[in-house]
């Protein structure tokens, strides 16, 4: 199994006025190809500092990070954004939808971007929303959809491009327990079916229990924790 990211000795902070507040020390991590990784931490934690950091959305203060044998710190913002676009897909609290397209064509939209050739957009959108239960609700604009039907939107979007990671930041926090088991559900089918590796995080127990793979942050360190050791 091929290792898809290395983090090594990530150190993360951000200056607050003239004082240094660090958020990450000394992150060491390690994910393989067909995962599904859940984070979990309280609030603050840097949680999402993490993921942003593994998205090449941002850079450590300290430390080393490799996404498929490719140091993202040492990349060009130009390669780090074509590696977002082509190979990663993102799921943020905010959705990030564009307001005036529809369901079908903010999905459709994700894979224009992703330069998904034309010829396989129809099947990957409809397979995406079946996915995430809204298939009767393509036509609707965002204003008409609730914060749930809004969060799986952005789901379906990150999904249907096929990407070899997705990060997604409490992807069920808005849904209710039967459509956020069927969205994590729908996540190990993925994994189990084809490339995809997802690093998730939750604050669910419920979701928790079911997942193999669960990292907690703490103290501004990460730590593995077994499945029985969890809740």
């Amino acid at each position: 199994m091929e290792t898809i990211i290395q983090v090594e000795n990530v150190v993360k902070s951000f200056n607050q006025g003239s004082k240094k507040v660090e958020v990450l020390e000394g992150i060491n991590l390690t994910v393989q190809e067909n995962q599904l990784i859940a984070l979990r931490g309280r609030s603050g934690s840097g949680k999402t500092t993490l993921l942003n950091l593994l998205g090449a959305l941002d850079k450590p203060t300290s430390g080393d990070i490799y996404f498929k044998d490719k140091h993202l710190n040492k990349l060009s913002e130009k390669q780090r954004s074509e590696i977002r676009r082509t190979e990663m897909g993102f799921v943020f609290q905010s959705y990030g939808l564009v307001p005036l397209m529809s369901v079908e064509e903010n999905v459709e939209f994700g894979l224009r971007i992703a330069g998904v050739p034309r010829s396989e957009w129809q099947e990957n959108i409809e397979e995406s929303l079946e996915l995430v239960g809204l298939t009767k609700r393509k036509k609707h604009r965002p204003f008409e959809l609730s914060g749930g039907e809004q969060q799986r939107v952005a789901i379906a979007r990150a999904v249907a491009v096929k990407p070899k990671l997705i990060l997604a930041d409490e992807p069920t926090a808005e849904l209710d327990s039967k459509m956020a088991f069927r969205i994590i559900h729908a996540f190990q089918e993925l994994v189990k079916r084809t490339s995809t590796t997802i690093i998730m995080t939750t604050h669910d127990p419920g979701i928790l229990e079911i997942l193999d793979h669960v990292y907690t942050l703490e103290d501004k360190k990460i730590a593995y924790q077994k499945k029985e050791n969890i809740i």
